[in-house]
């Protein structure tokens, strides 16, 4: 059980061999000066082969654990799943004048720092099994540890701590590495982890209350008795019958044009009666032509009436239908005004 992988440099081509490997870890700085001219293609090639990728830094440790840093960390756009480490080993000329403590405190900070630059990716410590026993003393490894050794099995790299990745053996091509992980996916899925969750969705958001729907046509708009002799005004008062229903024509519908159409539709609950309609104009008033009476039945009945311009207001009123007539103002009446535009 297990996966492998590899780890690259510039002694490497471009393109390395991918068969059987499900994750590589390539060198991109060393120092604050040096870049591995191959780096970039072979971060591609390794991601084109669906391995999971890493890259490293190999440091000077007599400078600026920070500028080193951030030196690494501008050559790349690091993407989610993206591995980062720090190659911790001092034995070459480069960091030979170093002290242990001073080489330790680089470790210390260097990885601080970087996961403070990239907190949504793993940032973790490569190094072998001399400088983990003998040079280290705090245990920190950021997000993972890296450990190498030699002349062991993969998977055996004899440590008590726990580690994710062993190298296990540097002869041939290519350093080999090994991963405990079950499978590229679930080595993918690690890489991922550091990622935030993403945000939750918003609660649903509360609806004002839809606005009532245009009354249609024929639709009842009021329903009303009208005394004997009385007028509706639709401030909710009744008033003399001599006095104007007080509705502006704009409030049956539409803008004013030359000629409207407007629908009355006149019923009473029982029996019959009579009404008597009247239309006001602005500039000419009450017209004698304007006034008329329609008997009613039970039955609602619609009444088309042409408003003009200047039109403003309808007055209708319950008259006798005969002299004998005493019971008129027992018998309810609903008025609708029904706007239609011609």
């Amino acid at each position: 059980m297990g996966i492998y992988g590899q780890d690259w440099a510039s002694y490497q081509s471009a393109m390395p061999d991918t068969t059987g490997l499900s994750f590589a870890f390539v060198k991109i700085t060393e120092g604050l000066s040096y870049i591995n001219p191959l780096w970039q293609q072979q971060r591609d090639h390794a991601k084109a082969n669906g391995l999971v990728w890493g890259a490293y830094h190999y440091p000077h440790m007599h400078n600026s654990d920070r500028a080193e840093a951030d030196f690494f960390l501008a050559q790349n756009v690091w993407q989610p799943g993206d591995m980062v480490v720090l190659d911790w080993e001092g034995y070459d000329a480069a960091n030979a004048s170093v002290s242990t403590a001073d080489q330790l405190a680089y470790k210390e900070d260097y990885l601080t720092y970087v996961k403070s630059k990239l907190p949504n990716n793993p940032v973790g410590l490569y190094c072998n099994t001399d400088y983990w026993n003998r040079v280290d003393t705090t245990g920190h490894r950021g997000d993972f540890l890296w450990i190498a050794t030699s002349g062991l099995p993969a998977g055996q790299p004899g440590i008590r701590a726990s580690w994710l990745f062993h190298q296990y053996s540097d002869s041939g091509s290519a350093d080999q590495d090994y991963c405990p992980l079950g499978s590229t996916a679930e080595l993918r899925s690690w890489a991922l982890s550091f990622q935030p969750p993403p945000p939750p969705a918003p609660a649903p958001q509360s609806q004002p209350a839809p606005a009532p729907a245009p009354t249609p046509q024929g639709e009842e708009m009021a329903s009303l008795p009208i005394p004997f002799g009385f007028a509706f005004d639709p401030s909710g008062a009744l008033a003399d019958s001599t006095k104007m229903l007080a509705t502006p024509v704009p409030e049956l519908g539409g803008p004013r044009i030359n000629y409207r159409l407007v629908d009355l539709s006149l019923g009473c609950d029982m029996g019959s009666m009579r009404v008597r309609i009247a239309i006001h104009n602005e500039q000419t008033g009450w017209a004698a032509n304007r006034i008329w009476q329609v008997d009613l039945q039970a039955t609602d009945k619609r009444y088309p009436i042409w408003l003009q311009n200047g039109d403003d207001k309808i007055s209708i009123g319950r008259v006798p239908m005969s002299a004998s007539d005493t019971k008129s103002d027992k018998i309810p009446a609903s008025l609708l005004i029904e706007p239609v535009l011609a």
